[in-house]
């Protein structure tokens, strides 16, 4: 539209019914904007909708919950099918109560299998060079291009780059001759890996981005004050606890223990109840820290009508395996970070709900400043129950969300459209990065690591053309200086042998006379 067309210019037009029908559809399909996450869970799958404000608050449209653990176990996919069923079934309903289509979702990758692997990239400069941004491009696509056998790189975090003797975050402009890149790759199996990315392609569900669980997780409740000064985020699932280490704003350190809040529930089962029963004895019973003087000999904890069971047995059962828990946690701080802290411990997850439980982290580590994320550092607004109750079991999904910047929504669903006919892919949503494009915690999907694959085949098959070419090129050069060498050679040889004749000759003449 030109610039000098005003309002009052503008000419009315009188649609037909049709035309008013289609106009309608496309206001309501512009004014449908939302993102969707989905988490699969230790034992659930989590699909979320909602949207963002330009103050970054999150207003909740739909919270969808669907029980996993007939096909998910502690996050891995091992079920492909009832996976998929489960995928469906949640887009479905998403797409019901959001009265819209979507073209697309925010997954989150967790799970038993992912851990975090230091590596060291070297490259050797030509005397006195300067570092550019190509020469680090190269030390990060080499560590990238790193084989693990039957391990996937998810994600590669950027540690520090060594210049000489010096470590730099960025080195770009100093001049070296030799460059250091320090790398931490997030690793998992290539079986699971594969399984989940099966899962959503089974049930044609198009990813927008895949984001690791935890690096979205610490995005949403982690303070730039605790990542900057150091932290241990600790987030108590029901069969994972999932540790990660910061310091100076950096990932220094990623892990996946297989053992939750479940593993309480189990061994107070042993007991020789039902694991509901269990369950609902250690939410009213179990306490993560106990002191001595609290103990009553005398005291017991009825188990059923019948039974009861004492309650220093009862609390030695339920502190063996938190301080298990916690003692497993600690271990996995590297050594060089666990005096740099500062930031303290914070908590999160179903787990950290339990009594007592920042005093029990406190007495294994000896870290006292430790706080209990119950919620994400954005604000959220929702009128979904567990949401509001801010227990940190959704934070995770609440951190996809905040991740997203793509909208998710397609086409507005109508009274007679099939909601179970599968989804709607929109082709302009659709996008192709490269390896060095990825941002923190962003974890490239199989087809993306395939078309990066292709092309990066494509070019080496380029470059040895262009080799091969030159190669033969430079023999053709070759052959035509030493064929007109030849030439010349047995055209001198003919005019020597010529002159030495004539030489002979004269010589002759002269002996004669």
């Amino acid at each position: 539209m030109g610039s000098n067309i005003h309002a009052g210019n503008i000419p009315k037009l009188t649609p037909t019914s049709n035309q008013s029908k289609d106009y309608i559809n496309i206001q309501n399909n512009m004014a449908k904007e939302f993102i969707v996450a989905i988490e699969l869970g230790s034992t659930k799958i989590t699909g979320i909708a909602g949207k963002k404000s330009m103050d970054g608050s999150l207003q909740v449209l739909s919270v969808v919950r669907e029980d996993a653990t007939s096909c998910i176990r502690k996050g891995v996919v091992y079920n492909i099918d009832k996976t998929s069923a489960c995928l469906t079934s949640i887009i479905n309903k998403l797409k019901t109560s959001l009265k819209s289509e979507i073209s697309q979702v925010y997954v989150g990758i967790g799970g038993q299998s992912i851990r975090s692997v230091r590596n060291v990239i070297v490259k050797t400069l030509p005397e006195d060079a300067i570092i550019t941004q190509d020469m680090i491009n190269e030390l990060m696509d080499n560590n990238r291009s790193m084989k693990y056998p039957d391990l996937e790189i998810l994600d590669a975090a950027t540690q520090e780059y060594k210049v000489g003797t010096q470590y730099q975050i960025d080195p770009v402009g100093i001049q070296c001759s030799k460059l250091e890149g320090n790398f931490l790759n997030i690793l998992c199996r290539k079986s699971f890996y594969r399984n989940l990315n099966k899962c959503f392609e089974n049930a044609k569900i198009a990813i927008a981005e895949m984001y690791l669980s935890p690096v979205a997780l610490a995005h949403s409740v982690l303070t730039e004050a605790e990542k900057r000064s150091g932290c241990l985020l600790v987030d108590l699932g029901a069969d994972t606890t999932t540790v990660s280490v910061y310091h100076k704003n950096i990932l220094r350190h990623l892990a996946v223990i297989p053992l939750g809040s479940n593993n309480i529930t189990k061994d107070i089962a042993s007991l020789q109840m039902e694991e509901t029963d269990a369950e609902k004895l250690k939410l009213q019973y179990a306490s993560a820290f106990t002191e001595s003087i609290d103990i009553d000999p005398t005291k017991t904890i009825p188990i059923d009508n019948e039974r009861t069971i004492q309650q220093q047995t009862f609390v030695e059962l339920v502190e063996a395996r938190v301080n298990e828990i916690i003692q497993n946690v600690w271990n996995q701080v590297p050594y060089e970070y666990k005096d740099k802290l500062l930031g303290g411990i914070i908590l999160t997850g179903g787990g950290s709900n339990m009594k007592e439980i920042k005093k029990a982290f406190a007495t294994v580590t000896d870290i006292q400043k430790i706080r209990i994320a119950g919620t994400v550092i954005q604000r959220v607004n929702s009128n979904d129950e567990i949401i509001n109750s801010q227990n940190g079991t959704m934070n995770t999904i609440l951190g996809l969300l905040a991740k997203g910047d793509i909208n998710c929504a397609g086409s507005t669903i109508s009274p007679k459209t099939d909601l179970f006919g599968g989804m709607t892919t929109n082709e302009s949503y659709q996008k192709t990065r490269k390896v060095g494009e990825t941002g923190p915690g962003v974890v490239l999907t199989e087809a993306e690591k395939n078309r990066i694959e292709q092309e990066r085949i494509r070019k080496e098959e380029e470059e040895k053309r262009r080799i091969r070419l030159e190669e033969e090129e430079k023999r053709r050069k070759e052959e035509e200086e030493r064929r007109k060498g030849g030439l010349f050679g047995r055209a001198t040889k003919s005019l020597k042998d010529f002159y030495q004749k004539i030489v002979s000759e004269e010589t002759d003449e002269d002996d004669h006379r």
